[in-house]
């Protein structure tokens, strides 16, 4: 057969074979085996290697198609796993350079036009190559060739082509880039090297790392793999430059080129012909031509950061710093702003600048990193070359300012981290380009701003130079500029920032400070403020800085020396004479009707001094005795006159007047620092002795008064702003959350001196201010930021508020109303009726309403129950037909007021307020909901009702409800309300928001009726009434009457379903606590078994199987648990084994339901352990079930089978290992009753499973190998099932002999214990087994004496092996912290107890004990033990020494290694000296 395949190779080569049919050969001549060529695989790619190169030097034409499948068919070659095997096996196939050179050629092709055409075959067949190492040899052996290729790809990339050809040349370029690394790593000739890397890559490489860096192909689906092959691409580039351009061996050249100086010594010859390799770098850097001018800027400036980073990274090191720095001008240079010209900033784009300036601050970074700057060496030596180059930095930095750019102002910041003369000289340009005149906005660049100006304050404060640097600042503030143009001076960051600063000053330095702007202010400002905006403006700014710094100076104290307090205390003086009084002359007596701007601005100026001043004079008299304040003493005066002029001095009353009338006109910076100063004056008035005085208190009240009511006006304007805390930042805007601010901080000194007109003013404030709905979302810098909806959320939460009673009463008040405003406005009525019929939303006093309830008791003759009135009267409403729908708007409306009503304290309400919110929460409950509600809505809105309701009900001033109101009636109107709404309900009835709703139902009539029963509230009455209505509900007579299902109300059985159980859960259990013979309980016991009745009826068909698959419902299971267990209390409480007819028979006629509903759930135990709720109820019900023999099936086994689907559970892998142990306890108490009822079977079946667990030793011993590994750190062996294994197993042996008297079952425990992981475990797992395994030990040691007089040998090597544990884990690590160490000693503890056990049956141990030292010894030696450690286990061994005689200690001695017998010596040493002689010691003294 070979034969007749031989002549292949001629037909290759004919010319009368079509190509079509030679391809068809040349595919089955390389799969076949029945073809025989010699030199087959060589043979066959020659011909289509010579077929391509026939083509493309134009001797042979083939069409497009051909020439594809060409390069596919030696793709498939090249990447078939046939010829892998071939060259693995040793045969050599040969690769031909023109092979080679052609792909090159369509490589270079395709970076030149972009002509995809056979490229990805080409790529292919490449990649083919490259990745099989027989095959690239004829690439490594070529330079050049792998040189044009890897510089051809890198030209490609650039090109930035996209689609399938994408990852198959990144995939080559990778590999390329690998190949030649190590061509770079053996390359000899660090000149071809350098050469190629410049001349051929450098370019190209630049590029594409700068498009990878980007981003650029970085697509969807395939982002993760694209971001990997990008970040080692880029790693690859950086190597590779590092390689060619940075060699060890070019450091002469580049110092020769950098630093100016022969060095003929060093010079190789190879060396000597290359000259400024950086000249050549750079040259090849700034090149124009090389890639698109769009990307030209951000190519270079992005090299220029790489470039230094490697330079530094391959030459960097102590002594080369002048030379490290040199490059650093020459690298700059490349940058375009390096040739910036005065007033030629815009010539850069905005993402120009932004890009070159993160490259400068990555080479200054570098420089301060490395320690490249030494001042004192750059000016002796270097004639402050460095210096210079900074400095010219630094001007072109200020004189093109870039406020806008973070990068911008963290140059700055580097440059004065460097040295503060650097920038020294412009110091007035850098505080007014990047602090006064900055216009900063963005989050990023002000946190930028900030660290400038920290750095710039704390760089001075080193120093001692603030004041200098104040001049500076005050000197830009008073320069003319347009004012209104400006920023705020102090904003939040400047103002944080000089905080901290002041703070850290000494007295002195603050007081010069201060002198200086006060000094400013005085001759620069105040005399020109008249009619001058600008003016007023600096003016404001300065009293900023005033402010500021009065308020962070530290205050003066006892300990404070005199001559600051004197000096204090005149500076304090002086600003009132000099500043703050005659700038309050300056205001108008008259003010006309709009003030102008430099007037608003005089006035907030003088009010913020009168503030500061008042503050920090109150400040200085309370500390310092020695400060004698000009507004006389602060404590313990009698009070006669209290006004604003006791706290300014020298200002009349009636000037203030004026002043107030002034401000009154626009809210600002002004206004609020009035408000401080009236509240600096509450507090003035508080502290003297007779403030409780008629006088002082109307005083009190009138400042009260002019605090809230100044800003009334702005609060009802619902502002959106935010502010930022800081008293500068105060304005029109912001003036309403600062205002607001102020009073939510004083409320407790306000609101004891408000009437109550302003309390309910506060109240609705407050209301209106909660956020309700949905929280938008914030931007990162306005987090910190105040805004009025955090003030008054702050405060709705605190635990304060309860307490000021005035202002949580107004505001229960407010909420009722406004809930009681949008119900009004859904009436369907005329306004009068449902006032008529619904009272309470119409009364805003909760006094009224509460005084209700002493209405109903008095009213009506003996015999009339007033009490049921309204629920009466509500019950006709909601079955007729309620007068009030809801729509969705309003319905939103009303959930945001009830988020509000959830965050108050329910529980505690005076009983007046728990009526009023009780009726107007059912009031909602019941009402009718209109059809543009949606079902989750609805469902949502219901939800937080009844839970509200709930919580109410759990109050203490519950009572007071069924003062007015029936408990049966209560749950009447609830019902009926709910089986009405339920049918409009489109949900299905798995919905988890449908089961919250049920459960939330559930719990408030159970709450309800146990209070019933807590309050003993006419029992049977009510429960009777309660029992009536659900027999006589809708849903109920519906599943009575036997319908269609389908024509049912699904929902409204669930509700019927939730009702019925919770009524058996509530009376159940009641009944069983009462005693017999009582005329109640066996009223009740009638109408318990009714209710049974009624809920077997309604569940068994509610369990009737729908469609396959279907699965039993979470509330159904939970209401068959309640059913059995009043069954079976029915059961026991008429007669026990004596069971009446009736019990009998209503537990029988509910067999059919248990059996069925005990089926399903055994079927489904798995799939319900993830839902902790219905998993609870399940096993609640197979508790029940299997204490009820009588319901048990004949055929099988209740306990076998409950056994086995709990065992089904904890072998489900599927189920997690949190939500299996979340379960064991309810699974053990499962078992536990289980086991108290179950027969000897039973047992035995138990026992057999247990034990069939504990033989896991083959499995373990299986994976032995798998524990030698010391890199795996997983265990072979889950440890949850090694810890409960091994308790059992400690608890088995710990019955003793009596119960396992085989000696051969006991020894089999230590086989398992040897197989137990103890390496590579971490620390909580370790101190979870160790304790185990130590407890194993102690109970055969402990409770089988007999097996212990044969298998002391095996429990000595179990012990060794915690020992050894101990050891190892206890040893001093060389990395690493002692956290660990805690888990080890209290091992270490339960070795020593050991230890001491076996000495104390020294009989038995006495002849191993020399055997025991001795592995002690061997082991000790390899380790260093912590102290801790080492001192337990030494305690353990001196017990075990004591057992050893003299000829154990002379055979120790003579038999250990030299090594050993040291160890041993200096063990035995301190046996003698501290254990052995302490208890001879003690044995002296013993009787």
């Amino acid at each position: 057969m070979a034969a007749v395949y031989s002549g292949i190779s001629l037909k290759l080569k004919s010319k009368t074979t079509s190509w079509e049919d030679k391809l068809k050969l040349a595919h089955f001549a390389w799969i076949s085996h029945q073809c025989f060529l010699p030199n087959k695989e060589q043979v066959l790619l020659d011909w289509a290697r010579q077929s391509l190169v026939a083509f493309y030097k134009k001797k042979l034409e083939l069409k497009e198609d051909i020439v594809e499948r060409l390069w596919i068919y030696i793709d498939n070659i090249l990447h078939s796993r046939k010829l892998q095997n071939l060259l693995k096996n040793g045969k050599t196939i040969n690769l031909q350079i023109s092979l080679v050179k052609i792909i090159n050629e369509r490589v270079a092709e395709f970076s030149l036009s972009g002509s995809q055409r056979n490229i990805c075959a080409v790529l292919r067949c490449c990649q083919g190559i490259l990745s099989t190492p027989a095959l690239a040899v004829i690439y490594t052996a070529k330079q050049e060739l792998m040189v044009a290729l890897l510089s051809q790809l890198c030209w490609s990339a650039c090109r930035q082509p996209e689609g399938a050809v994408v990852a198959q040349l990144f995939e080559v370029i990778h590999l390329a880039l690998g190949h030649y690394l190590l061509i770079l790593q053996q390359q000899v000739n660090p000149r071809r090297a350098f050469g190629d890397v410049t001349a051929h890559l450098l370019q190209p490489c630049l590029v594409l790392r700068h498009l990878l860096s980007g981003g650029t192909w970085t697509q969807a689906g395939q982002g993760q793999l694209r971001q990997v092959l990008s970040r080692d691409i880029r790693s690859q580039i950086e190597a590779m430059f590092r390689g060619g351009i940075f060699q060890p061996e070019l450091l002469s050249s580049y110092k020769e080129g950098l630093l100016d100086q022969q060095q003929g010594d060093v010079k190789t010859g190879a060396m000597k012909n290359l000259l400024a390799p950086m000249d050549t770098v750079l040259n090849r850097l700034v090149d124009a031509g090389y890639c698109a001018a769009s990307l030209h800027t951000s190519v270079v400036a992005n090299s220029v950061a790489l470039l230094y980073k490697l330079f530094l990274d391959s030459y960097f090191k102590e002594g080369n710093q002048l030379l490290c720095f040199q490059v650093l001008p020459r690298l700059f240079g490349c940058l375009k702003i390096s040739h910036l010209q005065e007033e030629q900033s815009k010539a850069l784009s905005t993402s120009d600048w932004t890009t070159e300036l993160l490259v400068v601050e990555q080479l200054l970074n570098s420089v301060a990193n490395n320690n490249i700057y030494n001042i004192a060496a750059d000016r002796i030596r270097h004639e402050e070359a460095q210096f210079r180059f900074y400095r010219h930095v630094a001007e072109l930095l200020i004189n093109h300012a870039q406020a806008p750019i973070p990068a911008w102002f963290r140059c700055l910041k580097t440059l004065i981290s460097l040295n503060h003369l650097i920038l020294e000289p412009d110091l007035d340009d850098l505080l007014a380009s990047a602090w006064i005149d900055a216009e900063v906005t963005e989050f990023r660049t002000k946190k930028a701003q900030e660290a400038l100006i920290r750095t710039v304050f704390q760089t001075y404060a080193k120093l001692r130079q603030v004041p200098r640097l104040f001049e500076e600042v005050l000197g830009v503030i008073c320069r003319p500029a347009a004012e209104a143009l400006r920023q705020p001076v102090l904003a939040s960051g400047p103002s944080t920032v000089l905080s901290a600063c002041l703070l850290e000053l000494p007295p002195s330095q603050i007081l010069d400070t201060w002198s200086l702007v006060l000094e400013k202010f005085q001759s620069l400002v105040l005399p020109y403020l008249q009619s001058d905006a600008d003016m007023a403006l600096k003016s404001l700014s300065l009293s900023l800085l005033l402010h500021c710094i009065m308020f962070n100076m530290r205050s003066l104290d006892s300990s404070t020396p005199l001559p600051i307090v004197r000096r204090t205390q005149c500076m304090m003086e002086r600003m009132m004479r000099e500043l703050v009084q005659p700038l309050l002359a300056l205001l108008p007596d008259t003010p006309g009707p709009e003030p102008e701007l430099w007037l608003q601005k005089v006035s907030d100026s003088v009010l913020l001094l009168s503030y500061t001043w008042a503050q920090v004079d109150a400040m200085f008299s309370l500390n310092c005795s020695q400060y004698h304040s000009m507004s006389g003493p602060l404590i313990g005066v009698a009070l006669e006159i209290s006004n604003l002029p006791s706290l300014l001095p020298g200002v009349k009353t009636q000037h203030w007047k004026k002043i107030e009338k002034f401000t009154a006109q626009f809210s600002s910076l002004g206004t609020y620092c009035l408000e401080q100063l009236y509240l600096q004056k509450m507090k003035r008035t508080l502290m003297q002795t007779s403030f409780r005085s008629e006088g002082a208190i109307q005083s009190l009240r009138c400042d009260a008064a002019f605090i809230i009511g100044s800003g009334r006006k702005s609060l009802n304007q619902r502002t959106t702003a935010s502010w930022d805390g800081q008293v500068g930042m105060v304005s029109g805007l912001t003036y309403p959350v600062a205002h607001w601010h102020l009073i939510v901080s004083n409320l407790t000194i306000l609101i004891s001196y408000l009437c109550p007109d302003d309390v309910g003013y506060l109240a609705s404030v407050l209301l209106r201010t909660l956020p309700m709905g949905k929280a938008q979302e914030v931007s990162i810098d306005e987090e910190a930021y105040i805004t009025l909806e955090k003030i008054s959320k702050a405060f709705l939460h605190s635990p304060l508020f309860p307490e000021m009673q005035s202002l949580h009463s107004a505001f229960l008040t407010c909420v009722t109303t406004s809930c009681s405003s949008i119900l009004c406005s859904g009436a369907q009525r005329d306004s009068g009726l449902v006032s008529q019929q619904l009272p309470w939303l119409f009364e805003k006093d909760h006094m009224v309403v509460g005084h209700w309830e002493n209405r109903f008791a008095k009213a009506g003759p003996e015999g009339i129950e007033p009490r049921g009135e309204i629920a009466q009267n509500l019950l006709s409403l909601v079955k007729s037909d309620f007068p009030i729908q809801l729509e969705g708007e309003q319905l939103e409306s009303i959930l945001g007021l009830l988020e509000v009503i959830s965050a108050l304290q329910l529980d505690s309400l005076l009983p007046p307020y728990h009526v009023h919110y009780f009726l107007v929460l059912l009031s909602m409950a019941v009402t009718k909901l209109g059809c543009s509600c949606s079902s989750s809505l609805a469902l949502k809105f219901l939800t937080t009702c009844y839970q509200l309701l709930g919580y109410l009900q759990k109050g203490k001033s519950a009572r007071s409800v069924f003062k007015i109101m029936y408990g049966s009636d209560i749950f009447e109107v609830v019902l009926t309300s709910l089986f009405r709404a339920s049918s409009r309900f489109l949900i299905e009835m798995d919905d988890p928001a449908w089961l919250e709703f049920l459960q939330v139902i559930g719990t408030f009539l159970e709450e309800l009726m146990q209070m019933l029963i807590q309050m003993k509230l006419s029992l049977v009455l009510n429960f009777r009434k309660i029992t009536a209505f659900l027999s006589s509900s809708k849903p109920y007579t519906e599943a009575a009457s036997s319908k269609q299902l389908e024509n049912q109300n699904p929902q409204g059985r669930q509700l019927l379903l939730v009702s019925l159980t919770r009524l058996c859960h509530v009376l159940g259990p009641f009944l069983k606590e009462q005693k017999l013979g009582q005329e109640a309980p066996a009223a009740l016991s009638e109408l318990l078994q009714q209710v049974v009745l009624q809920t077997g009826a309604v569940l068994q068909l509610c369990s009737v199987p729908g469609a396959r698959g279907w699965r039993l419902p979470s509330v159904l299971i939970s209401s068959v648990s309640t059913l059995l267990e009043a069954d079976l209390g029915q059961h026991c409480r008429d007669g026990g084994a004596d069971i009446s007819q009736g019990s009998d028979r209503t537990l029988l006629s509910h067999v059919a339901l248990y059996q069925g509903v005990y089926s399903q759930i055994l079927l489904e135990l798995p799939a319900l352990a993830g839902h902790d709720q219905s998993f609870q109820a399940a096993l609640q019900f197979l508790t029940l079930f299997f204490l009820a023999p009588e319901l048990h099936p004949k055929k099988d086994s209740v306990f076998t089978s409950m056994f086995h689907s709990v065992r089904r559970v904890l072998a489900d892998p599927e189920i997690p290992v949190q939500v299996t142990q979340d379960i064991e306890p309810h699974l053990g108490a499962l078992f536990t009753q289980m086991l108290e009822v179950g027969t000897t079977e039973d047992l035995r079946l138990v026992m057999q499973c247990i034990l069939q667990g504990l033989d896991v030793s083959n499995m373990w011993k299986a994976d032995v190998q798998l524990l030698n590994r010391e890199a795996s750190q997983e265990q072979p062996v889950s440890l949850t099932v090694v810890g409960p294994v091994l308790d059992v197993l400690a608890a088995l042996l710990r019955q003793g002999e009596e119960a396992i008297g085989n000696p051969h079952h006991v020894s089999l425990a230590f086989s398992i214990l040897l197989t137990v992981p103890l390496d590579h475990l971490k620390p909580l797992e370790y101190g979870s087994v160790f304790p185990r395994l130590h407890n194993v030990l102690f109970s055969i040691l402990q409770c089988h004496p007999k097996v212990m007089l044969k298998a002391i040998p095996s429990f000595l090597n179990s012990f060794n092996r915690l020992v050894f544990s101990v050891m190892r884990e206890g040893r001093q690590k060389d990395k690493g912290s002692i956290d660990d160490l805690p888990t080890v000693l209290k091992c270490a503890r339960l070795v020593e107890r050991m230890y001491s056990h076996i000495a104390a049956r020294a009989e038995e141990f006495a002849v191993f004990s020399p055997f025991m030292v001795a592995q002690y010894v061997l082991e000790v030696q390899k380790v260093t033990l912590y102290p801790a450690v080492k001192s337990l286990l030494q305690e353990g061994i001196y017990l075990i020494l004591d057992l050893c005689i003299e000829p154990d200690v002379q055979f120790l001695r003579a038999s250990l290694q030299p090594g050993m017998r040291d160890i041993f010596k200096e063990l035995y040493n301190d046996y003698l000296k501290y254990h052995k002689a302490k208890h001879e010691g003690e044995k002296r003294y013993t009787a």
